[in-house]
């Protein structure tokens, strides 16, 4: 059976006449009563969107654990209890929730908590009730109502338009189109999409000027808002690159961990050793095979390249997104307010025969000449009588301040006001000057608006409109040398001019009456003009915008624009901004649904333009570049870009003109609404990246050098040279000063140089793996020498381990240099580059000096004190490892020059 609720679900409201409108909403210009209003409130429900509960948090704090590395720690924790080792178990339980504190204190400080969805909805609406006006809340609004609208309200519902005065609404927030769009009454086709919808008014968009009214055809959940919220929600949250590669790694550990200690058991099995203490030592082998230091260095890195990012206007909103930029092979951007300024400036005029560039809003400053619109008129100046014409047929206000021009009212009439003021023109004074007798507002189907103005004895028309039908009311053209008769074909083709460069063009005529007719039926058909001029407007780059895209694709990534705008206009700012060339193909929303899945998976590999798409056409644009292995950021700021924001590798929403909607869905927020500082932030993902990667070599490294030592003593019938007590002090305490030291790395030279890492490539690189075995065993070894030797002089085990144990601390301190650079020297890189490089390793150095020697630390550690002969003896053999690894690099080098593939 179908319900009322389905007939206004599938009703398609553009395509229905208002009689069939009141008839299935069962109401009618008066309005519903008070009782029908307060039932229909109880069976639709209130008008607003339900709320998305921020996470608690024990949510953002048990969050913390769900990592694959932090696993095996809670493994490890497992053992120890079981096994008794209870110092063990409180040194790892203290890792572990350290970890977590800094992890959660991170995404609690940058979780947005606002409700986003209820900050669109209007606080107030007007309504009419039994046949009269009321007010009220807006949530209060139901189908069926009749809602007024007027200049700066902010649509309640989704409404079918029934009556318009020069209404205009700007509907950026859901198609991205820059220009607001002009409403009317007329039914439409079924098929016409939303961003052509000029019947409908949406919830959430806002009435730029003009008045209308309408009937609430949905309300809440129901409406175009509440959809996409929806499909906001139901869209699952991406795994980032970075959890992907960690979970990788942690896979290759726990692998790697389970052979050791299988093999290490069964080793000690042949040789007749007790199972009791083949356990243990497994469990000893486990230990040392898992870098304990590694899940808490990740945080501090990321929480250091947060850092780096938010002194660059770039919030983070996940830890693990801090990297996912530095792996970013494309970028889709929205156009409107993301690559543009979201405001409309006149660039161009033409009159008088000839083109003019106007000045920009920034070049106004204190030389300017300002001239009175009556020296305008007596001058006959074709170029000033155009600016004027565009101020004193204008409704919108502007007004002048400290940070440069505000306006109120239509943006298209706003940016008229602002260009003649750069030329002069002050809007207040010119309206002053000539004050108004009549008026003709804009009409979508005449095309064309138009005052009368007083002038001394006289009245001076001024129409504006489109091109074509200001030239159709024109029998003369204004020159240098006065009027004369019109050119058709130079006016259009001087139109047709400035519309190819992507340019909004308005056309301005005028015509001086004697002072003493009646202009009212003159304004509805004006006729024996004279034509000033035309203006052309459009939406300007950001400062430093096509910069920031040249400085992306020389990083290798792919800048690429998807917006609702038209597609001439997307074209125009493609090509100024350096993301497609001249003849470049914009695909728009109508083919790219009559496109099948195979030929559009095709296409997004070669369009870098799509225009008139819908928030559906932008996310699957994304999912599709996903599916060819790219790792693909999304840039917006309205409620239509959020889906595809959320299903993004990394979403950038824009912190101060964006949406509460698009900055929920997003993982990254611009505070400066700036595509420059994603170039920015692109550099701190890569630093980020490079820093993890130097932490990993430097901790698997050392921990490659623990296993194969104790391998190898097993295997050689030697008692271990490590304790797990000394294994887990070397990997937590010597080793947790230096690794942190690695997250404060500065940039390398070639940071922006370098392509974007591939989706499948894992922490370590080909060539990191192979120094992390080199350098592994190079340790391993020299271990084993010192210690085999220490036991051999005194006989004492203890003394022995205490020497392994400190041979394997200076090691570390020297692999702590070989760690910064994977390619440079390490004797030509600066320490002080990096203070706390240095501070880590003296200050790692020093904790164990100093445990050697305190009795309650030689106590837990199981040591003894040394004497200068044997840190002699330490010193020499560790120094080792920069000779090997610089060996290595150089060794790397060559072959790189002989093959750059092969050496990566």
């Amino acid at each position: 059976m179908t319900t009322k609720e389905d007939i206004l679900d599938q009703t398609s409201w553009h395509a229905v006449d208002r009689a069939r409108v009141e008839s299935i909403l069962d109401t009618d210009p008066q309005g519903l009563s008070w009782a029908e209003a307060r039932g229909r409130l109880a069976r639709y429900g209130p008008n607003q969107l339900s709320e998305v509960p921020a996470p608690s948090n024990l949510a953002i704090f048990l969050h913390q654990f769900t990592s694959p590395l932090i696993s095996i720690l809670l493994v490890a924790v497992v053992l120890t209890i079981f096994l008794a080792n209870y110092v063990d178990t409180v040194v790892i339980g203290v890792v572990l929730v350290l970890n977590a504190v800094i992890g959660f204190v991170q995404e609690r400080q940058a979780e947005v908590s606002v409700r986003a969805l209820m900050r669109l909805a209007a606080p107030r609406a007007r309504v009419i009730r039994e046949d009269r006006e009321w007010e009220v809340e807006s949530r209060d609004v139901v189908p069926g109502d009749v809602v007024l609208l007027e200049s700066g309200t902010r649509v309640p519902a989704d409404l079918r338009l029934t009556a318009t005065t020069a209404l205009m609404v700007d509907e950026s927030l859901l198609t991205g189109e820059s220009v607001p769009d002009v409403k009317q009454t007329t039914v439409l086709d079924s098929r016409v999409p939303i961003v052509e919808r000029t019947n409908m008014a949406y919830a959430g968009t806002i009435v730029t000027s003009g008045r209308g009214r309408g009937y609430v055809v949905a309300t809440g959940g129901a409406t175009e808002l509440g959809a996409i919220a929806e499909e906001v929600r139901g869209t699952q949250q991406v795994e980032t690159p970075l959890e992907r590669r960690v979970a990788r790694f942690a896979r290759i550990i726990a692998l790697a961990t389970a052979i050791i200690a299988v093999l290490a058991f069964g080793l000690g099995i042949v040789r007749g050793e007790s199972l009791t203490q083949m356990f243990l030592v497994a469990v000893a082998l486990a230990v040392a095979a898992v870098p304990e230091g590694l899940p808490i260095a990740f945080t501090v890195t990321l929480a250091i390249g947060v850092r780096r990012m938010a002194g660059r206007n770039a919030i983070i909103r996940r830890l693990s997104a801090v990297e996912t930029l530095g792996s970013t092979s494309t970028i889709g951007s929205d156009k409107t307010g993301t690559l543009t300024e979201n405001r409309m400036t006149v660039f161009r005029a033409w009159s008088g025969g000839r083109s003019f560039a106007l000045p920009a809003a920034e070049d106004t400053g204190p030389n300017r000449m300002e001239r009175s619109p009556e020296v305008l008129l007596a001058e006959d100046d074709p170029l000033s009588l155009t600016l004027l014409a565009g101020v004193l047929t204008n409704e919108s206000q502007i007004y002048l301040t400290e940070d440069g021009y505000r306006t109120e009212g239509d943006p298209t009439e706003a940016a008229l006001l602002i260009a003649a003021a750069q030329m002069g023109i002050e809007p207040e004074d010119a309206r002053d000057a000539l004050p108004i007798t009549a008026e003709f507002p804009f009409e979508p189907d005449l095309r064309y608006s138009a005052t009368g103005r007083k002038w001394g004895e006289n009245h001076v028309i001024f129409v504006k409109g489109a091109p074509e039908r200001v030239l159709s009311m024109c029998d003369w053209m204004l020159t240098k040398d006065g009027p004369v008769p019109i050119d058709p074909e130079l006016t259009r083709g001087a139109a047709e001019d400035l519309a190819s460069q992507g340019l909004r063009v308005l056309g301005m005529a005028y015509r001086v009456l004697p002072g003493h007719l009646s202009l009212t039926e003159i304004l509805a058909e004006p006729e024996s003009l004279t034509f000033l001029g035309l203006q052309g407007m459009m939406d300007p780059p950001r400062p430093g915008v096509r910069e920031a895209i040249a400085g992306c694709q020389g990083a290798g990534i792919r800048v690429i624009m998807i917006t609702g705008d038209h597609a001439r206009t997307a074209q125009s700012i493609a090509r100024d901004l350096g993301i497609a060339g001249e003849d470049a193909r914009v695909l728009t929303g109508v083919e790219l649904e009559e496109m099948g899945y195979s030929a559009l998976r095709e296409q997004v590999r070669e369009v870098s333009i799509y225009a008139r798409v819908t928030p559906e056409h932008k996310l699957r644009i994304v999912q599709l570049l996903q599916s060819h292995g790219e790792v693909v950021a999304v840039t917006g700021d309205g409620v239509n870009d959020a889906p595809a924001l959320n299903a993004a590798d990394i979403g950038i929403a824009m912190g101060k003109s964006g949406t509460d909607v698009a900055r929920e869905a997003a993982d990254l927020i611009l505070a400066d609404d700036n595509f420059v500082s994603i170039y920015a932030a692109v550099e701190g993902g890569r630093v980020a990246f490079d820093n993890l990667r130097k932490v990993t070599f430097f901790l698997t490294a050392t921990n490659v050098a623990e296993v194969l030592a104790v391998l190898a003593a097993l295997a050689l019938a030697w008692p271990l040279p490590f304790l797990p007590a000394q294994i887990l002090w070397l990997n937590l305490v010597t080793e947790g000063f230096q690794d942190v030291a690695l997250a404060f790395e500065p940039a390398d030279p070639d940071v922006l140089k370098r392509p974007p890492r591939r989706r499948r490539q894992g922490i370590l690189s080909g060539l990191l793996w192979e120094r992390t075995a080199v350098a592994g065993l190079i340790m391993a070894l020299g271990t084993l020498l010192l210690f085999r030797n220490e036991l051999d002089l005194t006989g004492s085990l203890q003394q022995a381990q205490t020497m392994a144990l400190t041979t394997m601390v200076l090691f570390e301190a020297f692999q702590l240099a070989n760690a910064r650079s994977e390619s440079g020297s390490v004797f030509r890189t600066s320490l002080l580059s990096n203070p706390f490089l240095l501070i880590a390793a003296l200050g790692g150095l020093a904790i164990h000096v100093a445990a050697l020697y305190l009795p309650p630390t030689q106590y837990l550690l199981r040591v003894q004190p040394l004497d200068l002969a044997a840190w002699g003896q330490i010193i020499l053999v560790a120094s080792s490892i920069l000779v090997a690894m610089e060996l290595h690099k150089l060794l790397r080098r060559s072959r790189q020059q002989v093959s750059p593939w092969l050496a990566r």
